[in-house]
């Protein structure tokens, strides 16, 4: 059985017109999962305690004071707070804990996180890329020191590196973080040469116009060094802008690549007894975010025990 998390909050961060982080994403996603047998949850209201275990008082702070009344305020060039965006970004983090928590106890074999803003440029103090706080790097330090796990893994193949994701868990000997990702892009960070404090970092940064062959090439490379960690949970930053039709990159993907890259996954989580949770990240075409959406989360109901 595969869960799927969500909450109306996400439909009321609200960015300006033109702004390619909208409101439409979301509906493109929910709808795109529709007559999949999946079961709907609430994604909860994240207490500070999770927050914190990523992000200082200091910047909690920050965001709550700078939430405006109406219109928009600023965190950085391209992230924009509207009046219900800390309310969403909360859900967000929330689900990606509730949903490691139903895993975790045996309640589900895999879940599926649509919420927005997404989260993995977020770093310890800093919102970036579209990103207010870092859910899943939350959601594995949840599983790490809550629930006592020893090895968790945290995947990521949207088009863009996941800085903050790396940020968060350099230091983390019990986390393997891995990504593929267009390089050079933004936000400039991924190199091969980065591998983490103790070596468990994986980065395998992918050129401009490369296609699905590629890409899973590399997700074969990744998925065999996350078998030899042996993690007890994998979680999966979902983001779908590699895709051919997306506009805010150059990676030529398809939906069958998000299927098989999926079932890869799943199939070497699976072989180490780890249950999945995937969080929506970016994916900017409508048509191409819902299609990939559909496939990714297809596979996970498939694959789930």
């Amino acid at each position: 059985m595969t869960l799927l998390y969500t909450h109306p909050s996400g439909f009321r961060h609200v960015t300006p017109p033109s702004h390619p982080e909208r409101v439409a994403r979301l509906d493109a996603v929910i709808d795109a999962l529709a007559g999949l047998e999946l079961d709907r949850c609430e994604a909860p209201d994240a207490t500070d305690e999770d927050i914190l275990r990523c992000h200082p008082p200091a910047y909690l702070s920050m965001v709550r004071r700078k939430l405006p009344s109406e219109g928009w305020t600023m965190l950085d060039a391209d992230t924009y707070l509207s009046p219900g965006s800390l309310e969403a970004a909360s859900h967000a983090v929330g689900g990606v804990c509730a949903a490691v928590d139903a895993v975790l106890a045996g309640e589900a074999g895999s879940a599926f996180v649509a919420m927005r803003p997404p989260g993995h440029h977020a770093e310890r103090a800093r919102a970036m890329g579209f990103c207010i706080f870092n859910s899943i790097a939350i959601g594995a330090q949840r599983a790490l020191d809550h629930h006592g796990l020893d090895r968790v893994a945290v995947l990521d193949f949207d088009v863009h590196h996941g800085n903050g994701t790396q940020d968060l868990l350099w230091n983390e000997p019990r986390a393997f973080f891995a990504s593929t990702h267009q390089y050079p892009l933004y936000p400039g960070t991924g190199g091969a040469t980065e591998r983490g404090a103790h070596g468990q970092i994986l980065n395998v940064p992918l050129q401009a116009g490369s296609d699905g062959t590629v890409a899973r090439a590399a997700w074969q490379e990744i998925c065999a060094r996350m078998s030899a960690f042996q993690p007890q949970l994998v979680l999966v930053s979902a983001g779908f802008d590699a895709h051919a039709d997306d506009p805010l990159a150059s990676l030529l993907w398809d939906d069958t690549d998000f299927a098989a890259i999926t079932r890869m996954i799943c199939d070497a989580a699976l072989a180490c007894s780890a249950p999945v949770v995937s969080v929506l990240e970016g994916g900017y075409d409508l048509a191409a975010l819902g299609r990939s959406a559909r496939a990714h989360v297809q596979v996970l109901r498939e694959t789930s025990p």
